[in-house]
């Protein structure tokens, strides 16, 4: 089997999850390109590619089931197996003026939504790829989470944290509370998971506003991704060091 890295970013064709897959890629990383949409998926690809990366498309919906399946397949044919799993894709779901998610005129249904794929989406994709992960010698996963999804910063009044955000935040901290039980079951493995705040990066997400550019909110993620043996696990990290839960 090929000595070459694998990695498979999820909603990797534009922002923080680009900059991840080329990040990785130019460390050396054979990298597959998770995203939905065709065209966005196979421009990226090919931007990386003549950046120098080894990248390969991987059609994936981490919403769903078949598609997720048919992406664990699609990476065993072309690479046998996975050494850092990225799960980078993410939605903020439905907000209202000034980015407001109002917990008392919350529409379930975007709730819903914003769990598929924040929190199920994880889950259907970690598991469907935990076996390539086990054939790697120091298998990584990194979980995109979001300081906002702190409860110890929520709940402090000192601490500028934004607006309300009532799906999009308790998303994140299901999510780091996820990464956690991963970490409990995975305790004496090489598997070594993580979540990971990318800080208010400027991309389509945001509305283009936020002082940080993807490539430095995908710094923290690399970094996780490739943390030698013997690394921290079941912890969350930003840029200056661990965020607290």
């Amino acid at each position: 089997m090929s000595e070459t890295k694998i990695a498979l970013v999820t909603g990797a064709n534009k922002g923080i999850g680009y900059e991840i897959a080329a990040g990785l890629g130019g460390l050396g990383y054979r990298v597959g390109v998770g995203a939905r949409d065709a065209t966005r998926r196979a421009t990226a690809v090919g931007k990386l590619r003549a950046a120098g990366v080894d990248a390969f498309e991987v059609p994936l919906d981490v919403t769903d089931d078949r598609s997720v399946a048919a992406a664990a397949e699609l990476v065993e044919r072309l690479a046998g197996r996975l050494d850092a799993l990225v799960n980078n894709a993410g939605i903020p779901g439905e907000m209202g003026p000034g980015w407001l998610q109002e917990p008392t005129t919350l529409d379930l249904e975007v709730v819903r939504t914003v769990v598929d794929t924040n929190v199920l989406g994880v889950v259907r994709v970690t598991n469907a790829m935990l076996p390539l992960l086990r054939r790697s010698a120091s298998p990584r996963i990194v979980n995109v989470s979001s300081s906002v999804g702190s409860l110890t910063r929520q709940a402090d009044p000192d601490i500028e944290i934004g607006p309300v955000m009532a799906a999009y935040a308790p998303s994140k901290s299901f999510l780091n509370a996820l990464t956690l039980q991963y970490a409990r079951q995975f305790a004496g493995t090489d598997i070594l998971i993580n979540a990971a705040c990318p800080g208010l990066v400027a991309t389509d997400f945001t509305g283009f506003h936020g002082p940080r550019t993807p490539a430095e909110g995908a710094a923290t993620p690399i970094r996780l991704a490739t943390l030698p043996d013997g690394g921290p696990t079941g912890s969350f990290f930003e840029d200056d060091g661990v965020v607290p839960w």
